[in-house]
């Protein structure tokens, strides 16, 4: 007759429960790992797979390390086992949570709660009085109760269909199934009759399964649908890239530079040149409320309904005019500012109208100084029979004009001041010797400058820079004019 060693009976009588343990444990980790790492909002469904999981497979290897005696002398394994009686039940609630919706949603988030308060009274009582069960019936009559209510469910399609987002066919089969066993076992030790003790892990290696399925579809599906955005957003930015000026027009006497900067992949800005010939442009710049598709929608119609004002180009007030009685009927409650600069290089004369915009700046390099040019009428969008005012300016050789969006002088410092229209007066002057392009990369830097450094951009940003320079004309041997353009 042989004998054996108990110790070793005992570690082989428990090998499956150190395998699905460590298993449980592994997955769970991973689980949480891949949600912290992705950090998105639809990751939650993930993570509070994980912490179930997890923390379940720690209860596990907790529970045999007390029964192999693996740690006589430590008293954590009897915390974590204690731990995860009381605080099993919270994620799993959070879980459904995020696969609900309506009341339902907010039954499982009360729940949660209920769970939580119920662990933290456990705990407290088993730190302070060592009293490891006292409120654990509360937390298990919790779970069974949430188990054997949702687990039905599936058997009625209307209604679950109506609370729950459960894509899994997996998950909807084993929901009765594990129900049933639950209510079963349940039975068999009110009776006191307890199942075998590989009933537990087996029927939740299951329900691992199937909840992992749920939360695996869940994820993927968030990714594909993730990946279609990008790329409608790609396209939709290409297309946007399109619809803005791809060269900068050349006009006698003016040196132009032209910044774009969106806080999206798509933006509400939209800037237009409209030249006429080498000695007359006109200059658009818009700003739509709100960011992203919606309003890059709006910007593409702004270059729609330009067109109509091409044949009133030199007389900004019309354009505004033009179109506020366009865009109106059309953009449902998105306000839109917007400013149009005229300039005549022949003349030497401006004209200039807005609609709700941040002031045009003129520095006059004979009094060097900045004006700011405010001539605005109510944003486009509000009324379509309103008129504008329409302001003649003069300007010389050497002044610069600036237009801009407000997300150039609304950022914040880190005492919560704006950027604001002061520093660029500040700029304009210290940097009045850079040329245009030159001076919009000044002003750019001094607006990351002003910021914190990690602040994020939170509006898109427009800004255009018009030099006014001396440009010679030259005499034919005809005696025509020859303009700059026209020198090789």
């Amino acid at each position: 007759m042989t004998s054996t060693d108990p110790t070793l009976d005992l570690v082989r009588a428990h090998t499956a429960d150190a395998v699905l343990g460590s298993i449980f444990f592994f997955v769970g980790a991973t689980a949480c790992f891949v949600a912290a790492f992705r950090h998105r909002r639809a990751s939650r469904t993930l993570l509070w797979f994980g912490v179930f999981i997890g923390l379940y497979g720690a209860r596990m290897l907790a529970i045999l390390a007390e029964t192999l005696h693996l740690y006589p002398h430590s008293a954590w394994p009897m915390h974590v086992e204690v731990l995860g009686n009381y605080v099993l039940v919270v994620p799993s609630l959070l879980f459904w949570a995020e696969r609900t919706r309506a009341w339902i949603q907010k039954l499982f988030l009360l729940l949660s709660a209920v769970g939580l308060a119920i662990a933290v009274a456990g705990l407290i009582t088993y730190i302070v009085w060592g009293k490891p069960y006292a409120f654990i019936g509360y937390s298990f009559l919790l779970a069974v109760g949430t188990m054997l209510l949702v687990g039905p469910l599936p058997a009625f399609p209307g209604l679950f269909h109506k609370y729950f987002q459960v894509q899994s066919l997996v998950l909807r089969i084993v929901m009765p199934a594990i129900a049933l066993l639950v209510l079963v076992i349940n039975v068999l030790l009110f009776f006191g009759h307890p199942p075998s003790r590989y009933i537990e892990p087996v029927a939740f290696a299951v329900w691992v399964f199937a909840i992992g399925c749920e939360a695996a579809k869940n994820t993927f599906d968030n990714e594909r649908r993730l990946v279609s955005i990008e790329g409608e957003l790609e396209t939709a930015r290409q297309i946007q890239s399109s619809l803005l000026p791809a060269t900068i027009p050349h006009v006698h006497g003016l040196r132009i530079a032209a910044s774009y900067q969106p806080m999206s992949a798509v933006a509400g800005d939209y800037y237009q040149f409209v030249p006429v010939d080498h000695h007359h442009l006109g200059v658009l710049v818009a700003d739509v409320t709100g960011h992203g598709v919606p309003a890059a929608l709006i910007a593409s119609m702004i270059k729609v309904a330009m067109q109509s004002a091409v044949a009133v180009a030199s007389q900004p007030d019309l354009v505004m005019r033009q179109l506020n009685q366009i865009l109106t009927p059309e953009l449902s409650g998105r306000l839109t500012s917007a400013a149009y600069l005229w300039l005549d290089t022949e003349l030497h004369t401006a004209r200039y109208s807005a609609a709700g915009h941040p002031a045009l700046l003129h520095w006059k390099a004979a009094r060097h100084q900045v004006e700011h040019i405010e001539s605005n009428g109510l944003l486009l969008g509000i009324a379509s029979d309103r008129d504008y005012p329409d302001r003649q300016l003069a300007f010389n050789p050497g002044d610069r004009f600036l237009l801009y969006t407000d997300g150039l002088i609304e950022p914040e410092n880190a005492q919560g001041k704006t950027f604001g229209e002061d520093a660029l007066d500040t700029v304009l002057k210290l940097r009045r010797s850079l040329a245009a392009a030159e001076l919009s990369s000044a002003l750019l830097t001094a607006l990351r400058n002003w910021q914190p450094p990690k602040a994020v951009q939170l509006d898109d940003i427009t800004l255009i820079a018009i030099d006014v320079v001396e440009e010679p004309l030259r005499l034919t041997p005809t005696g025509r004019h020859l303009k700059a353009q026209e020198v090789s």
